[in-house]
C-alpha cells in the first residue's frame, strides 16, 4: 500500500515537473519557433541547440553520426520534448536536403538557422596549407554555410521572417598561425553575414555571426596539443581563461530573440577581451 501510494506520488511529480518545464517553455523568449543547428552533437553546437530549447525553441539536432545525434538529443529532453535529430554531413548536397525536410516535416518550417559546423585538416600556417586540405576546409565552413542558407532563405521567409546565425571565430580577426586556412575561412563569414543581411532585409530574416574565442571544446584540444600551450594560450586572454561551450549560446539565443529585432550584419565576439578587430 505504502509503495503504490508512493509510486503515485513520484508519478505525480514527474507529471508536475514536466508541466513545470512545458509552461516555462511556453513563456520562453522563442516560443514557437524553430531552430535548425549544424554540428550541435557536442561543444558549442550542442550548448547552442540546448539554450534553444530551454528558451522554448524546437530544436533539430544534426552531427554526422547517428549516435552522437541520438546522444545529444536524449540529453536535451531534459529541459525540452520539443527536440529531435537527424545525421547530416553539410558538405553533401543530399544531407541539407534532408535536414531542411526534416524540420518542415516535423515542426511545420523553419524560423531559425544557426550554422556551426566547421572543418580543420590542416594544422599549419596558410600558405603552408596543401589543396586538398584548403578545399575540404572552404567547402564546409564557408561554402556548406552558403549553400544552407540559399536552401534555409525561402523556408525561413514563408514563416514571417527570421533569424540566421554563423559561428565563425576569433581567428577571422586575429589569424591563429597553426590554423591558417581555418582563420582565412573564417574571415570569409564575416563577409557572407554582411552580404546575406543586406539581401535578407525584404524578407524579414536577420543575419549576424557570432565568432567564438578560445572554449573548451573538442576542438581546442587538438590546437593547442598540450597543457603547457593551453597555459600560454590562456596568457592573451586578458580574462586570464578559457571559455566554456555555454557562454557562446546566450548571445546565439538573444540573437534569435524579439529582443535583436534592430541587429543584422553584425558580428559578436565571444572572447573573453582578446583583441579582435581589423
Amino acid at each position: 500500500m505504502f509503495r503504490s501510494a508512493f509510486n503515485k506520488m513520484s508519478s505525480l511529480n514527474i507529471l508536475k515537473s514536466a508541466q513545470a518545464r512545458n509552461t516555462s517553455q511556453l513563456h520562453g523568449k522563442l516560443s514557437g519557433k524553430v531552430a535548425v543547428v549544424t554540428a550541435s552533437s557536442e561543444g558549442i553546437g550542442f550548448a547552442i541547440a540546448k539554450r534553444l530549447a530551454n528558451d522554448g525553441a524546437s530544436v533539430v539536432v544534426s552531427s554526422r553520426k547517428k549516435e552522437n545525434v541520438d546522444k545529444a538529443v536524449s540529453e536535451i529532453k531534459s529541459v525540452s520534448d520539443n527536440v529531435s535529430g537527424i545525421p547530416c554531413h553539410v558538405g553533401k548536397q543530399e544531407d541539407r536536403k534532408l535536414l531542411l525536410d526534416f524540420a518542415v516535416a516535423n515542426y511545420g518550417g523553419i524560423d531559425i538557422l544557426i550554422s556551426n559546423a566547421a572543418a580543420n585538416p590542416a594544422i599549419c600556417r596558410v600558405l603552408d596549407t596543401n589543396e586538398k586540405a584548403w578545399d575540404k576546409i572552404f567547402d564546409t565552413n564557408v561554402k556548406a554555410a552558403f549553400l544552407l542558407t540559399q536552401s534555409a532563405v525561402p523556408l525561413i521567409e514563408k514563416r514571417g521572417g527570421g533569424s540566421i546565425v554563423y559561428i565563425s571565430s576569433v581567428a577571422a580577426y586575429k589569424v591563429v598561425e597553426r590554423v591558417g586556412a581555418y582563420s582565412v575561412s573564417k574571415t570569409a563569414l564575416l563577409g557572407l553575414t554582411k552580404a546575406a543581411a543586406e539581401q535578407c532585409l525584404s524578407m524579414n530574416i536577420r543575419v549576424n555571426c557570432v565568432c567564438p574565442g578560445i572554449i573548451d571544446t573538442k576542438f581546442s584540444s587538438v590546437l593547442l596539443n598540450c597543457d603547457e600551450s593551453f597555459d600560454l594560450l590562456k596568457q592573451i586572454v586578458p580574462m586570464q581563461r578559457v571559455g566554456k561551450p555555454d557562454e557562446c549560446a546566450g548571445i546565439v539565443s538573444f540573437l534569435c530573440s524579439e529582443d535583436a529585432s534592430y541587429v543584422t550584419g553584425e558580428s559578436f565576439v565571444v572572447a573573453g577581451g582578446i583583441f579582435s578587430r581589423l
